[in-house]
């Protein structure tokens, strides 16, 4: 590993590269153990060559944005964690088109747009990922989808090729792209919206703002949603229903204040919050025959 890792400072520069680095740090639960390496590269071509290193070294490596739908196990992760977040997060506007590097957070795209008189981003200002996470996953709320803006994204491909792609072609649905089946990495995304009026660019998001802080526990440590929702219902309602407002397994529990969300109440381990998931899985399938599927990606 230590030949790897002075492989990856070659290529992405020495202060771009960790060892060992807690990955509690890098997830908005705050839980997780260290990564055997942790490279945060600042150019696309120092992303595709920091992933050829991994792919020649026969090295596994995930990844990683902000960290917010992401529960990273307590004994962390055995191979190389590559961060596309701060350091690829320019963001360009022309015309009714914005173009963000992956690293962008969608909160600061959306407070461009509303800078430059651009509507159909509202939706996504209070959402705590970044553009390249919301591509692969076709991120939303509040009745809003990225596949609604989106016009292309830039990917790396498998084989080491840089490609746009149209948003056709990623053939997004719920919670759903090709990208993970296809290995593909999200280097650049263009959204394609409209002029609209600033003031009530700013209303709509001051709105859903208030809808956020109202309803969900910011308070908290939490990867957002934790399970999917499933046809013909709603997961929190479910949860609520089953009698799990505010249960708890160790550290982690279903938020008072959403049951949808399960939050770190200062000390949760990944294994609490595993363990809490199957509970709650159970219960509900036992008491309504629902299967709620976790949203939040486990490592």
């Amino acid at each position: 590993m230590q030949d790897l890792m002075e492989r990856l400072q070659e290529v992405a520069g020495t202060e771009c590269v960790l060892g060992e680095e807690p990955m509690c740090r890098h997830t908005t639960f705050r839980i997780g153990g260290p990564a055997d390496v942790f490279v945060a590269p600042d150019t696309v071509e120092k992303v595709a060559q920091v992933i050829r290193v991994c792919r020649e070294a026969g090295v596994p490596f995930y990844i990683v944005g902000n960290g917010s739908n992401l529960l990273v196990s307590d004994d962390g992760y055995r191979g190389v964690i590559v961060q596309i977040y701060k350091n690829l997060s320019a963001i360009q506007t022309d015309g009714e088109t914005i173009t963000a590097e992956a690293g962008a957070m969608l909160s600061v795209i959306a407070k461009r747009a509303q800078a430059v008189s651009l509507t159909g981003f509202e939706f996504a200002s209070g959402i705590p990922g970044t553009i390249g996470g919301a591509v692969v996953m076709n991120a939303g709320a509040y009745g809003g989808e990225l596949r609604d803006v989106l016009q292309e994204a830039t990917v790396l491909t498998k084989e080491g090729e840089i490609r746009t792609v149209s948003a056709e072609e990623l053939k997004l649905g719920y919670r759903y792209s090709v990208i993970p089946e296809r290995e593909w990495i999200v280097l650049a995304a263009k959204l394609r919206l409209k002029s609209g009026d600033p003031e009530m660019i700013r209303k709509r998001m001051e709105e859903l703002k208030v809808q956020r802080v109202t309803k969900q526990p910011l308070d908290l440590p939490s990867a957002g949603s934790t399970f999917k929702r499933p046809e013909g219902y709603f997961a929190g309602k479910l949860i609520m229903d089953a009698g799990l407002r505010g249960f708890c397994v160790g550290g982690a529990q279903i938020s008072q204040k959403h049951c949808g969300f399960v939050v770190n109440t200062g000390n949760a381990t990944a294994k609490d919050v595993q363990n809490l998931i199957r509970e709650v899985q159970t219960k509900v399938k036992e008491q309504f025959g629902v299967q709620l599927e976790p949203e939040v990606k486990m490592l």
